[in-house]
């Protein structure tokens, strides 16, 4: 089964501050972190793909009725300073484990190596129709 494990930043269950305003060690122990966690998975045979996004002020949305120029504007622009920082795409035979890989994330160091506790969004990959059906 595949999930799609979305990180987000900006909706804290601690007083973490965002990571703009850590320290470089504390930057570079959280990254270590994500990295050892990709080997660990990927060593297992989970890890299918993790990458980190840009943020909102990179994005774009593109909006196309098939016959006309597409309409692209820049965004989003959340009102709040919630972002999907990025994502891992695993493939584990069960819920329960993609939930364990989940908790592992939320705990990555924050400040003063104290875990981030974000909320890691758990979503399962489904796959399109059969179209012989």
């Amino acid at each position: 089964m595949r999930f799609m494990l979305l990180q987000n930043y900006g909706q804290v269950e601690s007083d973490c501050a965002p990571m703009t305003e850590w320290s470089p060690e504390d930057i570079k122990a959280h990254i270590d972190f994500q990295h050892a966690l990709n080997a660990e998975l990927l060593d297992r045979g989970e890890l299918v793909d993790a990458q980190g996004l840009a943020g909102p002020d990179q994005a774009r949305f593109v909006v196309s009725d098939g016959v006309g120029a597409p309409v692209i504007t820049d965004g989003p622009f959340p009102e709040s300073k919630e972002l999907l920082a990025g994502y891992r795409l695993i493939d584990v035979e069960t819920l329960e484990r993609a939930l364990e890989i989940a908790a592992q994330a939320s705990a990555a160091p924050a400040q003063n190596g104290e875990p981030i506790r974000q909320p890691i969004e758990v979503r399962q990959v489904l796959s399109a129709p059969d179209p012989e059906v």
